[in-house]
């Protein structure tokens, strides 16, 4: 049986942290193990809201970093940036001339920036045909996503199919691969952690730094003897992603109970953030004194990535009259 040829990509636009962790990188990790994939730092994507061009390569190297020592095996998997490989934007102007306007407009990032009042540029309008770019460069079988994220992979089949019709066979039809179910990774504030709420807690933080922001979690008014609710705290929704069963039970039948306080339950939730990136913590300490080894892997991940890509990008340009 054929192995599923694996794609998924991350921006770079500041440190990643637990929200990417479990959302992205960690299903990321284990998909290395049952396929052929391939994972990009989303440089050029990261250009609608990065930019300081000295910050958006320190965030590509510490994306780098940090999915390294959380695990991804460059023998196993190829990461690379996205940047490295020119093929993305030509295929993304190829589609773009495809793309239905009405199909931009219906898309997530645009309406919401509509929804905000924002000007949005046109990277921001058309960065689902990148990211239709992205996908069918390397004739991808299956896209691991979140149930937010299936329209993008909606998209780049409407685009291989009318490519496909237009020109004769030339797209591989991807397949989104809904990730399990996680309940949204609250951040410091409450609302989702994301970087642009700036409530983010980041994966390798210092441990005085981490601390600080654990104990900065907002929380309701509670006092300490009265009995709280643990469906609606952000404090065990996070505890829960890193503690054990048993230590989750126990938090929140104290959070019942009531007579602790969130100060407190925010010193078990430090605790166990800082025992569960222990490891990856070292191995992020080894890998940062060495940064000409973590720059070698994503120049031999864009040659492995560039043999695909150049075959997929070669067909594109004959079947639509450039020169191949």
């Amino acid at each position: 049986m054929t192995q599923p040829r694996i794609l998924s990509g991350i921006k770079p636009t500041g440190q990643p942290h637990i929200g990417n962790y479990f959302g992205m990188m960690r299903p990321a990790i284990d998909w290395q193990n049952r396929g052929e994939a391939f994972y990009f730092i989303a440089d050029y994507h990261a250009l609608t809201s990065v930019f300081d061009p000295i910050k958006l390569r320190e965030y590509v190297r510490e994306v780098a970093l940090d999915f390294l020592a959380c695990g991804l095996d460059p023998q196993r998997a190829v990461l690379f940036r996205q940047s490295d490989l020119p093929a993305h934007p030509e295929l993304a102007w190829i589609l773009s001339c495809q793309t239905p306007m009405p199909m931009l407009e219906n898309c997530h990032a645009y309406k919401d920036a509509l929804a905000k009042e924002k000007k949005p540029s046109h990277g921001l309008f058309a960065y689902p045909v990148l990211m239709a770019a992205d996908i069918l460069l390397y004739d991808s079988t299956v896209v691991p996503v979140g149930r937010d994220q299936v329209q993008h992979v909606e998209v780049a089949r409407d685009l291989a199919q009318k490519m496909n019709s237009l020109y004769g066979p030339m797209f591989t039809l991807p397949e989104a691969s809904i990730l399990p179910h996680l309940a949204i990774i609250p951040g410091l504030d409450g609302r989702k952690m994301s970087k642009s709420y700036g409530n983010t807690i980041a994966l390798f933080p210092e441990e005085k730094v981490l601390r600080k922001k654990i104990m900065g979690i907002i929380t309701d008014s509670a006092a300490v003897e009265d009995p709280k609710d643990p469906a609606t705290s952000s404090i065990v929704s996070l505890y829960r992603l890193v503690a054990s069963e048993v230590d989750v039970r126990k938090m929140e039948e104290d959070f019942r109970s009531g007579g602790i306080g969130y100060g407190d339950f925010k010193k078990r939730l430090f605790a166990g953030l800082w025992e569960f990136f222990a490891e990856p913590r070292a191995r992020r300490a080894e890998l940062a004194a060495d940064l000409g080894y973590v720059d070698s892997i994503l120049a031999e991940g864009a040659i492995r990535a560039g043999t695909i890509a150049d075959k997929v990008i070669r067909r594109v340009r004959t079947a639509v009259g450039l020169r191949g």
